[in-house]
């Protein structure tokens, strides 16, 4: 379990600076302002979310079901919120918004939101 924090910490990391470099890049030209923005927000959740599962990955232990929790609930949750805000940015700016992706977004930040309340109650119940 831990060894899946790593690869996806990594993972996420690695392709947070990819689409980093590519928002500030080539879809500057391309991008509204609002756009831009709501397209780093998905790059700074991930990169964030990233640098928590490299941490979990290290700190926690697969023994537990409440760690396992925990570490799903970031990688499904960065994959819903930050992909989707890829996936509507992108295609809004070439007019064939996915409007499919609309509801996906919130539901990623309540797995993320999720994953933290999960390592509250660790931190302050089990412990």
């Amino acid at each position: 379990m831990t060894q899946i924090a790593l690869v996806f910490g990594s993972l996420f990391g690695f392709l947070a600076i990819i689409f980093g470099a590519f928002g500030a890049h080539l879809l500057k030209k391309k991008l509204t302002l609002d756009q831009l923005h709501s397209f780093e927000t998905g790059v700074k959740y991930q990169i964030y979310h990233a640098i928590v599962l490299l941490f979990l990955g290290f700190y926690l232990d697969s023994s537990s079901a409440i760690n396992t929790y925990i570490i799903y609930a970031f990688i499904i949750g960065t994959i819903l919120f930050s992909f989707s805000i890829y996936g509507l940015v992108i295609s809004s700016s070439k007019n064939k918004k996915l409007n499919f992706l609309g509801p996906i977004t919130p539901l990623g930040g309540l797995f993320l939101a999720f994953g933290w309340l999960l390592l509250l109650y660790k931190f302050v119940v089990l412990f």
